[in-house]
């Protein structure tokens, strides 16, 4: 026991530090009000932005799939877990994408440990936005490429590097989120595409916020700024704004054939579930049906931002449903959580090292399930806590 002593004095020190948590538990579907620790709470802290999660028709074509294939496929996709469902369900991808192939992951931290190491190497150079997402720069540090740091969003810190380091590497890597997800900005993807075409680098996008939610009917960042087919390797997420589990490489289809021999959790972890995949399919169905769904979820994310700044908080630059609330002290950002939790709505603190220091938030996140009920009720609740610590 004295050899753990020092993760003893760790966990004392986040307690010191007012930052030490203990997991809520979620008694019941991740919805718009959920049973949290037995309270019911409007709930604001959920990536599931347009309510699939728990939509019939995903819940019956996951039923239906189980007793079809079972819970599981029994094996890694390069012997037995190649299930038909997997690839109907990367020729749906493929098709709403608007992309000639995509490559499933098990996550989209999976699609990026995998992707980043298996497409550079030795005597390749990445380039990548300070804020993109941990996935990322895990991926980045699995990888044997060389690698440098971009101001967040600063094209002319971007091509500084590019003009600097170009000509000593065979191929460059320029990597960023598509939507931030601390800040919900966009990246400046026309930008970076043409700095790529102009110093012969590939582009890379981490779309998993912007999936379901930017772009035509939520074809994400990419075609939000009619890009397809111009970013080279594009990763989404399936258990956002999909509202199940996984992830996935839009590309064109000789990344595919490459992934499938050298991403290490294609290789080495087993496949989705037959469950999560067919209700994947439905979900991207949903979407290509109709865009009610990415329509609801910007109106509420709109109606909420508004009524936020008149109350007098700072929500940052903000263009997408995510919303930071900045409070500042980290003490002071986990007791705002707390206190809002009291009045009946649940929103997660984010600190460092997530975010750096003194920059603590609230992460409001919206969802198309939410009725102006909620949004009012949580404004209020907003409005008396902000008050109470002296916010606003």
């Amino acid at each position: 026991m004295n050899n753990l002593n020092y993760l003893v004095e760790s966990v004392e020190r986040l307690k010191a530090d007012g930052v030490y948590r203990k997991l809520p538990i979620n008694y019941g579907a991740c919805k718009n009000v959920i049973d949290l620790n037995h309270l019911q709470v409007v709930n604001l802290s959920s990536n599931n932005y347009l309510g699939l999660a728990n939509h019939p028709r995903l819940i019956q074509a996951a039923l239906d799939a189980t007793q079809k294939y079972g819970v599981g496929v029994g094996s890694v996709r390069t012997i037995v877990g190649n299930q038909d469902l997997l690839e109907e369900l990367e020729k749906v991808l493929a098709e709403f994408k608007e992309e000639e192939a995509v490559t499933c992951f098990q996550s989209g931290l999976n699609c990026n440990i995998g992707t980043i190491q298996a497409i550079v190497n030795k005597g390749d150079l990445i380039i990548s936005d300070e804020l993109n997402h941990a996935s990322i720069i895990d991926g980045i540090r699995l990888s044997r490429a060389q690698k440098a740091i971009y101001k967040h969003s600063d094209m002319a810190d971007l091509e500084n590097v590019l003009k600097e380091m170009r000509s000593s590497y065979q191929n460059v890597l320029i990597i960023t989120d598509g939507v931030f997800s601390m800040d919900g900005d966009l990246a400046k993807l026309p930008e970076i595409v043409h700095l790529a075409k102009k110093y012969n680098a590939l582009t890379y996008v981490d779309d998993a916020h912007g999936s379901g939610v930017l772009g035509r009917g939520g074809r994400g960042t990419v075609d939000h700024f009619g890009l397809n087919g111009e970013v080279d390797f594009i990763i989404g997420t399936l258990s956002k704004a999909i509202g199940v589990i996984g992830g996935y490489v839009a590309s064109k289809k000789i990344v595919k054939e490459w992934l499938l021999h050298r991403a290490r959790p294609l290789l080495f972890s087993t496949a989705l579930p037959p469950a999560a995949t067919a209700a994947t399919i439905e979900a991207v169905k949903i979407l290509m049906e109709s865009d009610e769904y990415t329509k609801k979820l910007w109106e509420n994310a709109k109606y909420f931002k508004e009524g936020l700044r008149k109350l007098g908080f700072d929500i940052g630059n903000s263009e997408t449903p995510i919303t930071p609330v900045i409070i500042g002290g980290e003490a002071k950002t986990m007791e705002f959580s707390r206190e809002l939790l009291s009045e009946g709505v649940f929103v997660s603190g984010i600190v460092y090292p997530t975010v750096p220091l003194g920059r603590g938030r609230l992460r409001v996140m919206i969802s198309a399930s939410h009725t102006k009920k909620d949004l009012d009720f949580a404004l209020q609740a907003f409005s008396k806590v902000g008050k109470r610590l002296n916010i606003i």
